[in-house]
């Protein structure tokens, strides 16, 4: 049996496990003055089963001192308790950090029947590892004193990233399962991400593609042989796999017009990425500064089966060619037209990476800070921050644009159009509002509406009010192509808005109570937080009176057994079909439990709702607190 230990070259490894570890000496050890010897680390590319952590005298290493994942299947990462119990710290991709550190979660939620996923996600590890941090994408990071560049490639997987060692005038390519050997991959099936879809494969075309670009020196697979001639190997790899893609699809794919040339032109200096979803727009200033509108996910081949994190890949694949193709120098803001994930979720790399700054309308300010406080659909897992909050109704100034903020309810309320002329081009940046397919003697346009959104039935009549008394030249749109506007489209549009209006009176008991369109009447806010037990912790409670006289409502608030309600019944009188808020406190009680529910039961006036609205509390461990008569405690 062959030994499981080679040296590649100075200082770096490899230990034939589950799959190849490689090892890498961090730099400057040996002796100091004197003899006095210095402890000898390294640090691990992916983990096997461990085997590494029985080979360090071979090694010549004293111990590992941190391990950076390519990605998440087993063969990867079995040992990774292993590094855990030896101190070894785990770095791990960005887009799937919860199926290491929450591995267990996701086994106990992993949904089993019926299943239409098909993302080997179920190839992950049987239990949760302590992650230390999250490898920077498109930025150098030091590791245990390894100096690393990380380069997202997705292919073999959606978070799939490689690491760049430049070392000794060379730079060597870490490639996890990305590649196997010149013109193959070590798996077929980890590609298909979706039911008889194929973005896996197209993702791989553009990963080698772009890694190609990098003159790498070496590729050292997870899988297979090192390859010296990096460039024909990856090149091999995509000419295979684009024939692959085209095998499968009823018209070939330009993968590498894809790649090489996102961008097409509205005007001159607006240009819209074909490549993205939802649809990016770049405004380009004479200076080469660029602004962005929505930016979610860049580059995309498609939206893999799932809606966790580690089926959502956000990255900045385009931007080259923003820069070569057009001209752009930096990209100074983005703005998002509304919250959802397809339109924001790569804000935070683009300022992590660009330096970009994220300039929000101040009606979805919040719900980007605080993706959680309000029950709503599409967020994205982490707090974007705004760098600038944009009063509604308002003008503001960047380079030689005005750009305008107008309040846009509909596809969400949370939402917002921005007005601006470009080339002599009046435009307006709609979001997802509709789809702009409405043609003349069509009866109506199709209008994007969504409940959980917030939807509220004459939202579209305001909107369309806006589009006549602005009159843009050009609407452009999240997921549908420009649409010029004209006199008949204005027409088709306030028509459509004045339908759905008559469908919800016809369909609803308005006349009655104004049950408005989702029919909620509370919410508690925050809908999700995370609370130390013995601590207490507030709730806001936004109560609709769906009357149009004054009403006396009656609020209880429902607690799981052991905590404390104060106060437990709540009264307060409602103006005629006004909003109030009422805010209700709980003391938190009882051992460390995920997703504690808690409710309120409502009633207004005549009308008994009962336990009509929700929120969650994950209870933390924390020291138990007797309250004292007339102190509050810390909220939570």
């Amino acid at each position: 049996m062959s030994k499981p230990v080679s040296q590649l070259s100075d200082g770096v490894f490899r230990i034939d496990d589950t799959c190849h570890v490689y090892v890498i000496v961090a730099d400057g050890e040996g002796e100091r003055g004197g003899g006095e010897r210095v402890e000898r680390t390294g640090i691990a590319v992916d983990f096997g089963s461990g085997l590494v952590l029985d080979h360090l005298a071979e090694l010549g290493l004293d111990r590992i001192t941190d391990v950076v994942m390519t990605h998440h299947h087993r063969d990867q990462a079995q040992g990774l308790a292993r590094a855990a119990a030896a101190g070894v710290r785990i770095h791990v991709p960005p887009v799937e950090q919860d199926l290491f550190a929450e591995a267990s979660e996701f086994w106990r939620t992993r949904p089993l029947f019926n299943d239409y996923v098909l993302r080997q996600d179920k190839f992950t590890i049987l239990d949760s590892v302590p992650v230390h941090g999250l490898v920077p994408e498109y930025r150098h990071a030091i590791f245990g004193g390894v100096e690393l560049e990380v380069v997202p490639t997705p292919g073999h997987t959606t978070g799939s990233v490689s690491y760049l060692l430049h070392r000794g005038g060379r730079t060597i390519a870490f490639t996890g399962d990305l590649i196997h050997s010149p013109g193959k991959v070590w798996s077929l099936a980890s590609t298909q991400w979706s039911y008889t879809e194929n973005e896996g494969p197209a993702m791989t075309v553009l990963s080698a593609l772009q890694l190609r670009d990098r003159e790498l020196d070496q590729l050292l697979p997870s899988h297979g042989e090192p390859m010296d001639d990096a460039a024909a190997a990856l090149e091999l790899l995509a000419e295979r796999m684009q024939a692959y893609v085209d095998a499968r699809r009823p018209h070939p794919w330009d993968l590498h017009r894809h790649l090489y040339e996102p961008y097409g032109h509205l005007t001159e200096h607006l240009l819209n990425n074909r490549s993205s979803h939802s649809l990016s727009y770049v405004l380009v200033s004479r200076t080469g500064a660029a602004l962005i509108f929505d930016y979610g996910y860049d580059m995309t081949t498609g939206e893999p089966g799932g809606t966790d994190r580690a089926s959502r890949r956000p990255w900045l694949a385009s931007l080259p060619a923003l820069r070569r193709n057009h001209g752009v120098r930096d990209i100074e803001v983005v703005l998002p037209t509304h919250y959802h994930d397809d339109h924001v979720a790569g804000m935070n790399l683009l300022r992590d990476v660009e330096g970009t700054q994220i300039w929000a309308p101040e009606n979805m300010a919040d719900v980007l800070e605080n993706p959680l406080v309000a029950d709503l659909p599409c967020t994205w897992w982490d707090p974007i921050p705004v760098d600038r909050r944009l009063p509604l109704g308002r003008s503001f100034r960047w380079h030689e644009y005005e750009i305008t903020v107008h309040e846009l309810p509909g596809h969400t309320l949370y939402a917002a159009a921005y007005e601006f002329e470009v080339d002599g081009v009046k435009v307006l940046v709609t979001g997802d509002q509709q789809d702009g397919k409405g043609q003349l003697g069509e009866r109506r346009e199709v209008l994007n509406y969504q409940y959980r959104n917030r939807f509220r039935i004459g939202d579209y009549q305001q909107s369309s009010a806006l589009y006549r008394k602005l009159r843009p030249d050009l609407m452009i749109s999240g997921h549908w192509q420009a649409r010029w506007v004209d006199e008949d489209y204005l027409e088709l549009l306030e028509r459509s808005a004045e339908e759905l209006v008559h469908h919800h009176e016809q369909l609803l008991p308005l006349d009655e109570l104004d049950l408005g369109a989702d029919g909620v009447f509370a919410r508690i806010e925050p809908y999700f937080s995370r609370v130390e037990s013995g601590r207490r912790t507030l709730f806001r409670v936004t109560l609709r009176n769906p009357y149009p006289d004054p009403q006396r409502a009656r609020l209880q608030l429902v607690t799981p057994v052991g905590w404390r309600a104060e106060p437990e019944i709540t009264e307060v009188s409602l103006d005629g079909s006004a909003e109030h808020i009422v805010e209700m406190e709980a003391l938190v009680q009882g051992p460390a439990r995920r997703r504690n529910r808690i409710a309120v039961d409502v009633q207004i006036g005549q009308l008994r709702l009962g336990q009509h609205a929700e929120a969650l509390v994950d209870v933390l461990d924390g020291e138990p607190v007797v309250a004292e008569p007339g102190r509050a405690e810390p909220a939570g």
